[in-house]
């Protein structure tokens, strides 16, 4: 009987937590010049200017918080993604159609972004720190480290600070990634000129990867004036229209890196995920 393999619930942590190791140095340059409030450096600029400050090592500033970032918010988004998505798909004896993928995708991306809201805001705030004054630097050992100083500095709401951004723009970059990379993919497949190889994973990835990007620039930017703010925006709408006042391309201000960043993140996320489902994935009938 022919057979085929799906994922186990925890695939989309592992491959995201790999990507994130490969990807964190441009993250890291996205953060900062997202906080910049007027534009004074570019990509290349901000890179050399972290090294020569603090050293090559200081572009993995806030590792330890991504990688916990990843364990909760992308493994629940992929966990809640893939597993309904698999048992939808078979009990309908098929692919889903792409608007319940979007659906899916959305509420999956809003729980994820959630729950992955606090291991966020300490890896924005590790990541900004190496640009700030000496005196002015939080200087977190580790995102346990700082999760524990912030409620015990700031209180417990405050790890959710930016929490309905950070869920607005899970969704949205889950609807980007899973399900544009799911369509991507069964439109490549379709053709007939590809089978489901590693540059069919390459192509759809990367169009995910770009839908991504476009859909969630705004609200990132947003998120992470926020969760680094030191109570100077009154919430959301009041940040949103201080980023307003410097010109609409503020919400696009990082896109460049952004992009670069992401995609890359999106295609090695779904490589990782197609080998770990290709040889350690649970066998169905196909």
């Amino acid at each position: 009987m022919a057979e085929r393999r799906i994922s186990r619930w925890y695939f989309g942590g592992l491959a995201s937590c790999g990507a994130a190791c490969c990807t964190h140095p441009l993250d890291l340059i996205k953060v900062h010049l997202q906080t910049q409030q007027e534009v004074k450096m570019r990509m290349t600029g901000m890179a050399i200017t972290v090294v020569k400050n603090d050293g090559f090592l200081a572009l993995y500033n806030g590792l330890s918080a991504s990688l916990f970032r990843q364990i909760t918010y992308s493994l629940t988004r992929f966990a809640i993604y893939e597993t309904v998505r698999d048992r939808l798909a078979q009990d309908n004896k098929g692919p889903l159609p792409f608007y319940q993928k979007v659906l899916l995708g959305a509420f999956g991306g809003f729980t994820g972004g959630f729950v992955g809201t606090p291991a966020d805001m300490v890896n924005v705030r590790m990541q900004n720190d190496v640009k700030l004054p000496a005196h002015l630097r939080r200087n977190y050992a580790h995102a346990l480290d700082g999760m524990y100083r912030v409620i015990q500095e700031e209180g417990f709401r405050k790890l959710f600070a930016g929490a309905t951004m950070a869920s607005s723009r899970g969704a949205l970059v889950t609807v980007g990634q899973l399900a544009c990379y799911d369509q991507a993919k069964q439109l490549v497949l379709n053709t007939g000129f590809l089978s489901d190889n590693i540059l069919t994973h390459f192509l759809a990835s990367s169009i995910a990867g770009g839908c991504a990007t476009f859909l969630c620039q705004p609200l990132d930017v947003l998120k992470t004036r926020l969760m680094n703010s030191k109570g100077e925006y009154r919430g959301v709408v009041h940040c949103a229209m201080e980023t307003a006042k410097l010109g609409p391309l503020a919400f696009y201000k990082g896109l460049v890196p952004a992009g670069i960043r992401l995609v890359p993140h999106t295609v090695l996320t779904f490589v990782f995920l197609e080998q770990l489902r290709k040889y350690f994935g649970v066998r169905v009938p196909a």
